[in-house]
């Protein structure tokens, strides 16, 4: 598949739809009932079409484009912190890379970005519900981009499928765990970390990342960091400068980075 078989359509409110460009009538949330290939077929990127009452400017599907107008049901790691997990961890090419709790798959688009094709990703996810969400999130990404790293999905949690785990990789340059429970998963997995590389956890709250520090000092790794980002956007005051917006910090959740040294 290439990338001109999907399509992203944005509304000036942000609001994004991804579209599957196929000859056949289909029901898109939003924006109801369309024929993709009749309705964008002489509308270039960066062109605007009407569908409805609704008039939508057409981009590539880069990556958050396609994050935006993702399919959703668990609660998804947006950019604040995947893009603090991605440099923390270090990732890049040729990495295995080992996530535990995919969730929709919000950060493992990033993942998969940053490691590219000749990177090795493994994803595990217990509930099936979720994961079926996620692997058409990640379909998506593929087929937009023409490529992606090495990917096995295990249905399981994470202490129960670690032989699965171990005969893709005998050790793995970053783990990444979001999961309601995580120092089982971090005893389970934390030997097949490679020296020197890196665990992060995903704690939605304190009591987990006081259990989860104390889970990586148990299996012997140094914990290089733990807290929280916080995310303040500004705007256009109505007379004139820059203010914060109202509304809350961005608090999403608790971050935790430990290291096999």
């Amino acid at each position: 598949m290439t990338s001109e078989e999907w399509a992203v359509l944005v509304e000036d409110n942000g609001k994004t739809y991804v579209v599957e460009l196929t000859n056949q009538s289909q029901k898109v949330k939003g924006l109801g009932v369309i024929n993709p290939v009749e309705t964008l077929q002489n509308v270039p990127l960066g062109g605007r079409v009407e569908i409805g009452q609704k008039e939508l400017l057409r981009l590539p599907p880069r990556l958050p484009e396609l994050s935006k107008g993702m399919m959703r049901r668990a609660q998804t790691i947006g950019s604040k912190d995947a893009g603090f997990f991605l440099a923390r961890l270090g990732l890049g090419p040729n990495d295995k890379v080992l996530e535990a709790g995919i969730g929709s798959a919000g950060l493992s688009m990033y993942i998969q970005r940053v490691i590219g094709k000749s990177g090795t990703h493994i994803t595990v996810e217990p509930r099936a519900e979720h994961a079926e969400v996620a692997l058409e999130n990640l379909r998506r990404t593929t087929a937009s981009w023409g490529e992606s790293p090495t990917h096995h999905h295990i249905e399981g949690t994470i202490e129960e499928s670690i032989q699965a785990i171990a005969e893709f990789s005998d050790g793995y340059d970053a783990i990444i765990l979001d999961l309601p429970d995580h120092p089982p998963a971090i005893e389970a997995c934390s030997q097949l970390l490679l020296p020197g590389a890196r665990l992060a956890c995903y704690c939605p709250v304190s009591s987990q990342l006081e259990r989860s520090w104390e889970a990586c000092e148990a299996a012997g790794l140094t914990v290089e960091w733990a807290g929280e980002l916080m995310e303040r956007e500004w705007g256009r005051a109505s007379k004139g400068g820059m203010r914060p917006v109202n509304g809350p910090f961005g608090h999403t959740a608790f971050l935790l980075v430990a290291q096999r040294q």
